[in-house]
């Protein structure tokens, strides 16, 4: 399920100062508490609006978020199954804790479990041939990598981390809590660790101790023959990467296709519309026909009206799925000449006169001829 991100969860801008934070917070919880509100939803939402809150309200914790996103901090899955440690709810006097105790807590995980890198999202221009016949392109992404100088560990070369003495490397410690319902015993990650169990005492330089930065990559994509606008690729493992050995995402990217001067496409099929003289579809003609590759003699029969389709089987587009190759589609579109001279407006009006249009024939083909080389002389 898709994570939230927390500054929408609390319906506040990025540079919300703690006040608003906090406001809203209150205002949200008020909203989301299962003691007010009965939705069955009601608790989900309440939970991950307590952790929305103790991710922003942490300025450590919210650097790591702005930086990294939810994969910054070692967050679960944006429905309030939060794993990094806080200690409740100060806003409402520890009802925070009490509803903990209900509902499972948020705490009960240990937060160097494998977590998933984030997917990603890029963008590619390619050309009408292109998309037609397929290419090789670079795509520049920034996305998590893990720290060139340190591997991930977040230590100095030659430095390791140590088990914390707080909680003897177990990443957990025990907490006590008296409320109106009496003493409970939560088992909590350890705040001096952050769950972590261990602890660097020689932060790396480059990264630290986080272990991980942004890097700015250059990658090859392979774009198949006859893949169309809108549609994406997806680069397996080229997203951000894991975190505590967990699994990168995916890289997924969008192709945006430019227009041809001569064809429109659809699908695998091409159209082109063909024009033609009003005297050449009378009396039918041979023209010829742009394609992806040699050009085509088409002959249109005569008496061809505007509008009409021709087909040019198998010229089309390569199906991206493996199919059989598309078609060009001809659409005829006649035209009419609008600059006559007087002999030929008479040789129209006679050819008018004594051609019957309802039973198209075509007695007077010869008519058509003189008229159409007239206008070509």
């Amino acid at each position: 399920m898709a994570k939230q991100d927390y500054y929408d969860v609390l319906n506040v801008p990025k540079g919300a100062s703690d006040e608003d934070i906090r406001k809203a917070f209150r205002k949200k919880a008020m909203q989301y508490h299962p003691d007010r509100n009965k939705d069955d939803d009601a608790a989900g939402k309440f939970k991950t609006v307590n952790e929305a809150y103790h991710i922003l309200s942490d300025q450590e914790r919210r650097s790591k978020y702005d930086r990294f996103g939810h994969a910054g901090v070692g967050v679960g899955d944006g429905n309030g199954n939060f794993w990094q440690g806080f200690e409740g709810s100060d806003v409402f006097g520890g009802v925070g804790d009490i509803f903990d105790s209900f509902f499972g807590g948020f705490g009960s995980q240990k937060s160097d479990r494998p977590q998933r890198g984030d997917d990603l999202e890029g963008l590619i221009d390619l050309t009408f041939e292109e998309a037609v016949f397929g290419a090789e392109k670079s795509v520049k992404i920034r996305r998590i990598c893990k720290c060139d100088s340190c591997y991930g560990t977040g230590s100095q070369s030659g430095y390791s981390a140590v088990n914390c003495s707080n909680c003897k490397g177990s990443g957990q410690v025990k907490r006590s809590q008296s409320s109106l319902f009496g003493q409970f015993v939560q088992v909590v990650p350890c705040p001096n660790c952050e769950g972590k169990g261990t602890i660097i005492t020689n932060p790396c330089k480059t990264c630290n101790k986080l272990g991980y930065f942004r890097k700015e990559s250059n990658l090859i994509v392979t774009i198949p023959a006859g893949i169309d606008n809108g549609m994406k690729i997806r680069l397996s493992g080229e997203g951000n990467v894991g975190f505590f050995g967990g699994p990168s995402g995916n890289l997924y990217v969008e192709v945006r296709i430019e227009s041809h001067k001569d064809f429109i496409r659809n699908g695998k099929d091409l159209i082109y519309h063909a024009i033609v003289n009003i005297f050449d579809a009378s009396i039918g003609s041979t023209i010829e026909i742009p394609t992806l590759g040699e050009p085509e003699k088409l002959k249109i029969s005569a008496g061809t009206q505007n509008d009409a389709v021709f087909t040019l089987r198998g010229k089309g587009i390569t199906d991206v799925n493996g199919g059989s190759l598309g078609n060009i589609k001809v659409i005829i579109k006649l035209i009419v000449p609008t600059k006559l001279t007087s002999e030929q407006k008479k040789n129209i009006q006679n050819l008018a006169d004594n051609t019957n249009v309802d039973k198209k024939t075509l007695d007077n083909r010869d008519w058509f001829g003189r008229i159409r080389d007239s206008m070509s002389n």
